[in-house]
């Protein structure tokens, strides 16, 4: 079997964006109305009940699927499965049973929202030390990367010192935009949630429409960022490789 042949599947990223952004954006901005706070109430008025499980189970199924098809954990299918299960579980502690929603709501589903790129920041920053760094994982990836021709130009040309600054410095830079992310969230959180009237008999139909502008702006002010300094880093790192071993871009990437 070949190398090509032997990776691990790839999640395509227009379904993941499609499953985790925007279809809960959808369900939390449309459905969550309660047809009887309503003075003209459609068929899609489901309440803030319904449309938060219809959010919540589409990401939960896809991960689901996708792990019972490949047999196989795929990192943004199981980041997204871990998501929406804080989320569907701290929503539920949210909730309180007369409809209302605890005053402390933004700050904890802030801290919800900044905790996951924070653990992963921190975990790619410790991971550089460890035989399996999560920069190899994400940017510096043996499946894009020639990683044998690499570390023989290294060697060849007595570069390891440069080399080793060259990968620590990209699992700085990588690790950050995850920590930039994190208190990015902490305060969207705090944007988007912090208006809403906790004890107002629509107050879960107001949460579910802050959560959903959380995570569609959250996509497109912090996501489509990091995508940008991802790109930035991958051809930093290209540039760098280059310098140190003398080799052309066709000889640094594995043919495609």
């Amino acid at each position: 079997m070949s190398e090509v042949d032997a990776q691990a599947p790839q999640e395509n990223p227009l379904a993941n964006i499609l499953v985790n952004v925007i279809v809960p954006v959808l369900a939390l901005s449309y459905l969550s109305k309660d047809p009887q706070f309503e003075t003209d109430p459609k068929f899609w008025h489901l309440g803030p009940k319904i449309a938060l499980v219809l959010a919540l189970a589409l990401p939960i199924g896809y991960g689901i699927w996708f792990f019972v098809k490949h047999r196989k954990t795929n990192f943004f299918s199981a980041l997204g499965f871990i998501s929406v299960l804080l989320t569907g579980g701290l929503t539920l502690y949210l909730w309180n049973a007369d409809g209302t929603i605890k005053p402390n709501a933004a700050p904890l589903f802030g801290i919800k929202e900044a905790s996951i790129p924070l653990v992963l920041g921190l975990a790619i920053f410790a991971s550089h030390w460890s035989k399996t760094p999560l920069l190899n994982a994400f940017v510096y990836s043996p499946q894009i990367f020639d990683i044998k021709r690499i570390n023989q130009a290294i060697e060849a040309n007595d570069a390891h010192e440069p080399y080793r600054r060259l990968l620590f410095s990209s699992t700085i830079i990588f690790a950050g935009s995850f920590l930039i992310s994190t208190g990015a969230n902490f305060f969207l959180a705090l944007y988007f949630l912090g208006d809403i009237d906790t004890t107002a008999a629509d107050a879960r139909t107001q949460y579910n429409g802050g959560v959903a502008k959380l995570t569609g702006w959250g996509f497109a002010v912090i996501g489509v960022p990091i995508l940008v300094l991802l790109m930035f880093l991958f051809f930093r790192l290209i540039r760098g490789l280059r310098k140190l071993t003398g080799l052309e871009d066709d000889k640094i990437l594995l043919p495609r």
